[in-house]
């Protein structure tokens, strides 16, 4: 098996994403995705999505395969999860994701780390509110997508609207909740000068794919 040439963490990772989450998410919650075959196979590629819940993650995660896992980097605030040694080992090893600073510097790019991994080929996920709202309410997207998307315009970015995984998992609780959960998987959208066009398009996207699923509002 190719993961145990990547050591004990690339096989710890394995057995999270493959039997561990996989079972999680198929013994305890429904899951229904629509549109799968829109990821493409390999990278680079900017997977977007709402953000609710941390099983968003863990979620989008498990949809890719065994090739694609090994490329996938969730984008993620290091100030939350490099707090303590061990959370940032399971973050950085494990759950695999791409830290980056959400306090700008005078002289940082604070997206830089997302420009190495797509020039690595790596295929991101990208979450544009930037940090979990409330249960089933999409906030507005930041505007870090479009220049992203912008410097480099012919990598497909993949709409990805998430439903029922905020209830299932809200943010501030570590209890899951049975609960069905829903997938939409959008055309990609490229990148353009035009960052305002861009998030306007990006926007419509996602009230698309959640309007395709009819559902209610919550409470």
């Amino acid at each position: 098996m190719q993961w145990f040439k990547n050591g004990l963490n690339g096989l710890l990772r394995w057995i999270y994403y493959r039997l561990i989450i996989r079972s999680i998410i198929g013994l305890v919650l429904g899951l229904n995705i629509r549109r799968r075959q829109l990821i493409p196979n390999q990278g680079p590629v900017i997977l977007v999505a709402n953000h609710n819940s941390h099983l968003d993650t863990m979620v989008l995660m498990t949809l890719l395969s065994n090739a694609q896992l090994k490329r996938a980097k969730p984008v993620a605030a290091m100030d939350y999860f490099l707090k303590n040694r061990l959370l940032a080992w399971f973050a950085l090893k494990i759950v695999g994701i791409l830290p980056i600073s959400r306090h700008r510097e005078a002289d940082q790019d604070p997206l830089a780390p997302c420009y190495e991994a797509l020039e690595r080929g790596d295929i991101l996920i990208f979450f544009p509110e930037g940090s979990r709202g409330e249960p089933e309410k999409r906030c507005q997207f930041k505007g870090g997508i479009a220049k992203l998307a912008a410097r480099y315009p012919d990598i497909p970015v993949v709409p990805i609207f998430l439903h029922g995984l905020g209830k299932a998992l809200p943010k501030g609780d570590w209890l899951l909740v049975p609960f069905f959960c829903d997938g939409f998987i959008g055309e990609p959208l490229f990148g353009q000068d035009d960052r305002h066009a861009f998030m306007d398009a990006l926007e419509q996207r996602f009230y698309q794919l959640e309007q395709e699923g009819h559902f209610q509002q919550w409470d």
